[in-house]
């Protein structure tokens, strides 16, 4: 079968169209990700522009090839505004229209009016520029873990040297306008085109997609306030953590922290300041430790830490950088003297199992010391402290003698 130019024109503005409005559609359930809309009216001016090109000798050259043209590089250029919208970098009007303008004013030049294959190569360098100034903003998003991104920038690299290829085409298989659709190198770059369109529309999409459940699954392990993790997330990262040191065992140390009398900092100077207060700690605390070990808020004022392949010596470093550098930066707090400082519970673990509800609750005995003997201050857990604690509160939990009891 024969697959001939008219034929990939008229499929392509049908993909075209209905890949536009499948990507509005799309934007109209999750109207956030207004990228997904750039894209989509950039299917709909690329099918416009189709529209044009096949009506090529039956309507002047300036509507079939000249505005035809200027249409094809807006879609593109939309495209390229459409991946910096998606990654939150800001629209630049100018040169959404810098492609058609620059086509426009070629056109109306007398030396290049009747010079076909300059005309071409200058088409094709403009699509290919739009085409890398789309890859090259997802590659500048590439911090952001969506797998997706990655097939779209290589697409798009790869569609943008395509069209470079057509400078060498020009020359080796020339065309005339009175014998263009018979050409072999326009009917290869029109079945890529199509090929190209269809496949970069549902990248594009599962982007959006992949984003979306991204931010849904950031939302549901991630503390809102600071930006850690939350006791969800902390949990699980010290289950997957305890598994590695089940095959690698490495010496590990379990922070517990508290801010001290932190309802009385709300109290005084209210919830804004408290939450400040929150928010510096977490800065400093992130500090103080490596970014290999966890840091999680387990809730209100209530923080834990766990540092992986760490010596009992660096470990209590550590936990002492976190105390003194989070009391010298909350003396003052928005011009209020808060005074915040940490109360910490430590303990070392070098056993081949990484029980970390155990040495969570290990470093909880820690802590409670630490309030006990003053606050501000770190504590290291040791059996004895822990025999103390359960004295304590097994004497606490003892019947008390009524008072006939007490008068026999």
């Amino acid at each position: 079968m024969n697959l001939d130019v008219n034929t990939l024109f008229m499929v392509t503005i049908y993909v075209e169209a209905i890949l536009g409005l499948l990507l509005l559609f799309a934007w109209a359930q999750n109207t956030q990700i207004y990228a997904v809309a750039w894209w989509g009216f950039a299917h709909l001016i690329r099918a416009g522009s189709i529209v044009l090109f096949g009506m090529y000798g039956s309507a002047p050259d300036l509507i079939t090839i000249d505005l035809a043209n200027a249409l094809l590089f807006t879609a593109f250029a939309v495209t390229w505004t459409g991946a910096r919208v998606f990654d939150g970098r800001p629209v630049e009007p100018v040169y959404l229209v810098t492609g058609a303008v620059i086509w426009l004013l070629v056109c109306r030049l007398p030396v290049l009016a009747e010079a076909i294959e300059t005309r071409a190569m200058i088409a094709s360098a403009i699509i290919t520029a739009y085409t890398w100034l789309t890859a090259y903003e997802f590659w500048r998003g590439r911090s952001e873990q969506l797998v997706s991104r990655w097939p779209a920038i290589f697409m798009l690299f790869a569609h943008g040297a395509l069209f470079l290829l057509r400078t060498p085409l020009v020359t080796l298989l020339p065309w005339s306008p009175t014998n263009m659709y018979g050409s072999v190198w326009l009917t290869v770059l029109s079945f890529e085109a199509l090929l190209f369109t269809i496949s970069i529309a549902f990248i594009l999409l599962a982007m959006a997609k992949e984003r979306t459940e991204l931010r849904h699954r950031t939302a549901a392990m991630v503390d809102p306030l600071t930006g850690i993790a939350n006791r969800r997330a902390f949990l699980y990262d010290a289950g997957q953590m305890a598994k590695r040191h089940a095959v690698n065992p490495k010496p590990t140390a379990v922070l517990l922290i508290d801010l001290d009398h932190f309802k009385s900092i709300n109290d005084r100077f209210g919830h804004a300041l408290g939450d400040r207060v929150l928010e510096m700690f977490t800065d400093s605390a992130r500090q103080s430790i490596r970014s290999t070990d966890l840091l999680g808020r387990l809730g209100g004022e209530e923080f834990a830490a766990i540092l992986y392949d760490t010596t009992p010596d660096k470990a209590f470093a550590a936990a002492e950088r976190m105390r003194e550098g989070f009391a010298r930066i909350a003396q003052d707090v928005g011009g209020r003297p808060v005074c915040a400082t940490v109360s910490i519970g430590l303990v070392h673990c070098e056993e081949a199992v990484l029980d970390v509800p155990e040495l969570l609750a290990q470093a909880d005995q820690a802590l409670y010391f630490a309030k006990e003997n003053g606050r501000n201050r770190v504590e290291v857990a040791s059996l004895d402290m822990i025999l103390q604690r359960q004295d304590r509160e097994e004497a606490y939990a003892a019947p008390r003698p009524t008072a006939a009891q007490s008068a026999a």
